[in-house]
């Protein structure tokens, strides 16, 4: 699997470097540690954000609504910026800081590990679910089909569902898309999953 970085619309980098030069958009308490930054911001890893709502649990029902890019400060992110698509461009929307952050770079390392061992494309998007509160790295394969694509889901995950695990899409949608997941207080939480075996993703097993 060949991991292709995306390339994203100049208007969505001039949307962030804008924000990092505004003193307005710095005001936003998930821009704290921009506000004191111990060298350059740079934008960096940008991600198309796809958004999965309502009853379809089909991939291709998402709908891309902009692009995040984690923020580093020197070596460190420091946070991530968003931009929404609109009919005139890109603009900001927000910045955003907490366990997201370390768990996006985790994802992409894994994405990465997982790469060596395939030379299927794969594209890394981020793939939101508003009603799991839930996040997940998205590894669309524009070559194989959508039963080809695999999620990584971002920590923290919703309850029943192993963060940092790569599932085949169809497996992990479904579950999803039963809403709110809760543990209850008789039984164990159910495991989605085993890990991604690079051997099997070589093989086209998953």
């Amino acid at each position: 699997m060949t991991l292709q970085t995306p390339q994203p619309p100049p208007s969505a980098l001039r949307a962030v470097l804008a924000a990092l030069d505004s003193e307005t958009a710095l005001r936003q308490p998930a821009a704290a540690a921009l506000r004191r930054p111990t060298g350059p911001l740079l934008p960096a890893h940008p991600l198309a954000v796809h958004v999965l709502d309502g009853p379809r649990a089909e991939l291709a029902a998402a709908r891309r609504t902009g692009w995040r890019f984690l923020i580093k400060d020197g070596t460190e992110v420091a946070a991530a910026a968003e931009v929404v698509q609109g009919s005139e461009g890109h603009t900001f929307s927000h910045f955003t800081a907490g366990p997201y952050l370390d768990s996006t770079v985790r994802a992409l390392r894994q994405a990465w590990q997982l790469a060596q061992s395939s030379r299927t494309r794969c594209q890394p998007r981020l793939l939101t679910f508003p009603g799991q509160y839930a996040t997940a790295l998205w590894l669309h394969s524009p070559d194989g089909g959508p039963g080809a694509d695999l999620l990584i889901p971002l920590a923290p995950a919703p309850m029943g569902v192993t963060a940092h695990r790569a599932h085949p899409a169809a497996e992990l949608l479904p579950v999803l898309a039963r809403g709110p997941l809760t543990r209850s207080p008789l039984t164990r939480p159910v495991l989605l999953g085993t890990p991604a075996d690079p051997a099997r993703l070589a093989s086209g097993a998953l």
